[in-house]
Formats: structure tokens, sequence, C-alpha cells
């Protein structure tokens, strides 16, 4: 098993998330799924923040480092 942040883990799953943000990253469509709307818009209107913020994002969900709204990893 994975290490707990503490907070438990997400019930959004990390592939899910990983395989929108490869498609869908720079709209940030991963970012609405965990539940971070405001960086979701952000992302949205900023072409994923130039893309780079969404190639970040995507390296974050790869290596088990991104979390949803409430701080959990992805599961």
């Amino acid at each position: 098993m994975e290490y707990d942040n503490g907070y438990g883990y997400s019930p959004h799953s990390k592939w899910i998330a990983l395989l929108l943000c490869l498609f869908f990253g720079v709209l940030g469509l991963h970012r609405f799924y965990v539940g971070k709307v405001w960086t979701g818009l952000l992302q949205l209107f900023t072409g994923g923040g130039f893309v780079i913020w969404a190639v970040v994002d995507f390296i974050l969900i790869l290596f088990g480092a991104f979390t949803d709204s409430e701080g959990r990893k992805l599961s």
C-alpha cells in the first residue's frame, strides 16, 4: 500500500485523473475531476498554464504526488 498522508485516500482514481490530464490537460479537466474548481478554471482560460502547468500536473499524477481538493492522495 502507498504512503498514507494522514488524511486518507481520495475516492478519485489516479488513472482516470492521469488520462484526463493526458488528453484534456490544457482544459484542466483533471482538476475539475478532483474538485479543484478554481485552478481548473485557471487552466481552462490559460491553456493549461500555457501547457507547462498541465505537464507538471501530469508528472505529479504519474508519480503519486497529486492530491484532491481536500489534500488526499489519489487512489
